[in-house]
């Protein structure tokens, strides 16, 4: 798909991973509605360093685990905008509570990372549908985690959440075809993120060291991924992992 010119919706579009993908995005024509939940100053920021891409962004608020919310949010993207072409479901809620403390994983905190990390995402697929069936074309790509794949990550919850966001990829590919293609990039650690850069540089290095490329991937290599699945025409209902080859090297 030819990117100049489309409208592009990115969730948690305020934080440091969704503000590399609406760059990317920008710097390829596409107009950006940052999506925010919390920090109104920051998603207007980052849609002021949009603008100075040539594009226009505008920042919007919404939180993706009310289904009103998303279905408002949508209203107002298209008032503004007149299209939509892309959505990246990229807003996460995420908290550390080690595997083994299952009494941290209360009931609240459960409920919470499915409904924001699963369900939140499956809303803003289905409702942003009919808009891009519209243009008679769309892109959906999902931001997921190795979390997702293998039983690591933050929390039981957190990699549930993921699991079941990775399938729903592949489920809502069928659902929507042959007009939008859904496709998910599955990152793992990343450098650069506010969740590892507050890990111990020890940590960090060993995860680094773990990998087979013995590197870890940063928030511009998961853009480029992004790009890649909004450009595509052929590849559909795919999870591609981003882990410099961790994964395989258990």
């Amino acid at each position: 798909m030819e990117l100049k010119g489309k409208v592009a919706i990115v969730t948690g579009g305020n934080g440091g991973l969704g503000r590399r993908i609406s760059f990317a995005l920008a710097k390829n024509g596409v107009d950006v509605a940052i999506i925010f939940k919390e920090s109104e100053q920051e998603a207007k920021s980052v849609s002021d360093e949009v603008r100075s891409f040539g594009v226009n962004s505008f920042p919007f608020q919404c939180d993706i685990s009310k289904s009103e919310d998303v279905k408002s949010m949508l209203k107002a993207v298209e008032n503004k905008f007149h299209r939509l072409d892309i959505l990246i479901n990229n807003a996460a809620y995420n908290k550390w509570i080690p595997f083994s403390n299952l009494e941290d994983m209360t009931e609240d905190e459960w409920n919470k990372m499915l409904q924001i990390n699963l369900t939140g995402h499956l809303m803003c697929m289905k409702y942003s549908s009919p808009y891009m069936k519209k243009q008679g074309a769309g892109r959906i790509v999902n931001i997921s985690s190795v979390a997702g794949v293998a039983p690591t990550g933050s929390s039981i919850g957190y990699a549930v959440a993921k699991s079941g966001l990775n399938h729903l990829t592949k489920c809502m590919a069928v659902a929507v075809a042959p007009d939008i293609l859904v496709n998910c990039v599955a990152p793992g650690f990343l450098e650069g993120t506010r969740a590892t850069s507050n890990l111990a540089p020890s940590y960090r290095e060993m995860a680094k060291n773990k990998s087979l490329l013995k590197k870890a991937a940063d928030k511009d290599d998961v853009a480029d991924q992004v790009l890649t699945f909004c450009k595509t025409d052929t590849t559909t209902g795919q999870v591609l992992i981003l882990d410099s080859g961790r994964l395989l090297s258990y």
